[in-house]
């Protein structure tokens, strides 16, 4: 079992850059893929990055990349989310999810296994 616990949402401004931590307990995270998802309202949940442990590759959407950065801290078992030029329609609920299956499984939620309860960050223009 893998637990994982959010921290750093809240209200932020456009244009600003705040840090999500994603805590990881229970057992190693030795070949988990640990990622970002985000939900806002009315939409589905949608990859945001990834990060295969340790030092594996990293996984963006398209959209986003160049604007958030994942990261590990494998001392620490936390993975860490950088957002950069805040846009309103960042707004959502950040979730941190982990799964341990073969390489092309990144990006689907249904792939993950370990959910943290999300963090929401809400962007004001």
């Amino acid at each position: 079992q893998v637990y994982l616990v959010e921290s750093g949402g809240g209200l932020a401004q456009a244009g600003g850059s705040p840090r999500l931590s994603c805590a990881a307990s229970g057992r190693t995270l030795s070949n988990y893929v640990v990622a970002w998802f985000r939900q806002a309202p009315g939409k589905e949940r949608e990859f945001v990055a990834g990060i295969r442990w340790s030092g594996g590759p990293r996984y963006y959407v398209d959209s986003l990349k160049g604007r958030f950065t994942i990261s590990g801290d494998n001392a620490n078992n936390t993975v860490s989310l950088q957002m950069n030029s805040l846009k309103p329609e960042d707004t959502a609920v950040y979730y941190c999810a982990a799964q341990r299956r073969a390489a092309g499984r990144e990006y689907r939620a249904s792939e993950y296994d370990y959910w943290g309860q999300g963090t929401q960050v809400t962007v004001s223009s």
